[in-house]
């Protein structure tokens, strides 16, 4: 399968970016069973194909909620050195140790001792008792936690918004039968 251009433009803008941790922060927008729009920031941990992001998170959150009642989402990825800004829309999948123990086995042994730790605190969300239990590093024989969960966006829809120059620049890319079609929108 060839790479899409929206990905190679994508590519080229991370490279911009470098090796700064922000250049791997999402904003990931979901729909609240009561209608209300959510949004929050996940760290992007790769491409499973030419259009499938994957991104790791935790299970007690709310947004488990949200993705099992409308899992259509969209990512915004915010590129500042690069000056463009990516939007990714589809539909994510989500993976838990009962349902594909490999690949999040995987996932959680290519973590961090610091990265694994997040997912050994108390409930997200939950009331604040204290920090006696939170661990800042968690070794690699620590078990996978059955909170652990892999999200997988099926990217359908693209918009890049170009800040450079005197005039924006805006695309839209769509998937219809495995092609990618593009459309210049107004900025």
């Amino acid at each position: 399968m060839t790479i899409p251009i929206w990905r190679q433009r994508l590519r080229a803008a991370q490279k911009r970016e470098g090796a700064v941790a922000q250049a791997r922060w999402v904003q990931l927008a979901t729909v609240s069973q009561n209608g209300s729009p959510r949004v929050r920031t996940l760290v992007f941990r790769g491409w499973i194909d030419e259009t499938q992001v994957e991104l790791f998170s935790d299970a007690r959150s709310d947004k488990f909620s949200e993705l099992n009642h409308q899992p259509e989402a969209e990512i915004c990825w915010l590129f500042p050195k690069a000056k463009q800004q990516f939007r990714l829309r589809g539909v994510i999948e989500i993976l838990c140790p009962r349902s594909d123990s490999v690949a999040c086995d995987q996932a959680w042994r290519n973590l961090t001792p610091r990265g694994r730790a997040v997912w050994t605190w108390p409930q997200p969300g939950a009331p604040f008792i204290g920090n006696d239990s939170m661990a800042i590093n968690v070794d690699d024989n620590h078990p996978l936690p059955d909170h652990f969960r892999i999200l997988r966006l099926a990217t359908l829809r693209v918009e890049l918004l170009d800040l450079k120059g005197d005039f924006h620049q805006r695309l839209l890319w769509t998937r219809s039968n495995q092609i990618w079609i593009e459309e210049r929108l107004n900025p």
